[in-house]
């Protein structure tokens, strides 16, 4: 997209989250975003029950995003839990979010696919974005099992996160404030009760790194949070 003469036009309920939410109307003034890095000034040019018509005016400089694309392999939890994971990770500045079925997750690839919970997920996504005034658009991928996510290309670096008394080759997150950033990165986060010892062994002999943030337990939908924010810490020029 170009500004200038360009319109476009917003679905039905961005149009209602514009005129009833915001109240906007005829001449406004909206940002306007496209998902892949894009962003907008633009005035609303026509405004109905079904849609708004918007008149892009110029380029505005988004957001930058993180350095290091950082892909978050997130074991689903239970609950509403899930939804919040998704949102704070989007607003920390994810590039992905890979949902995972473990052997602790209580549901199965079949029943998340069957329950729409995809599509809620990347709701919640698009939601976290606009309110993070990103200009990028997260990937909320398919769910996968464990096993098979470890037969998936892989990131230039890949870290679990575990126990500190799960294998003598766990290794601080610190440890990374002496290497150099890598390309993109995933990050493995586990569910309640974490991973299993066939899990984490398993993720080892594929070149995963295991590591731990503290001797702390944390709560399941808080370790993400942490980690992310670590991460970006030690990666952020």
């Amino acid at each position: 997209m170009d500004p200038g003469d360009e319109m476009v036009s917003l679905p039905r309920d961005e149009g209602q989250h514009l005129t009833r939410v915001l109240r906007l109307g005829v001449g406004d003034t909206v940002s306007v975003f496209d998902g892949r890095g894009h962003e907008f000034l633009g005035r609303v040019a026509s405004a109905t029950g079904r849609e708004v018509r918007v008149a892009l005016l110029s380029r505005v400089d988004p957001a930058a995003e993180s350095g290091v694309a950082i892909t978050l392999g997130q074991a689903v939890i239970k609950g509403d839990k899930m939804d919040e994971i998704i949102r704070d990770a989007v607003m920390l500045g994810v590039a992905a979010i890979q949902p995972i079925v473990t052997k602790r997750t209580e549901t199965t690839v079949a029943a998340l696919m069957k329950g729409a919970r995809l599509d809620r997920w990347r709701r919640v996504a698009l939601a976290s974005v606009k309110q993070s005034r990103r200009a990028t658009l997260p990937e909320i991928r398919m769910p996968l099992t464990f096993e098979t996510l470890l037969d998936e290309p892989s990131s230039a670096l890949r870290v679990m996160l575990v126990e500190p008394a799960a294998s003598a080759d766990v290794e601080p997150i610190s440890v990374l404030m002496k290497e150099r950033a890598p390309s993109d990165l995933m990050l493995f986060v586990g569910p309640e009760g974490g991973w299993t010892e066939p899990e984490w062994s398993a993720a080892a002999a594929a070149g995963i790194r295991l590591m731990t943030l503290g001797a702390r337990t944390l709560r399941a939908d808080a370790v993400p949070v942490a980690a992310i924010s670590v991460l970006q810490f030690i990666f952020e020029p």
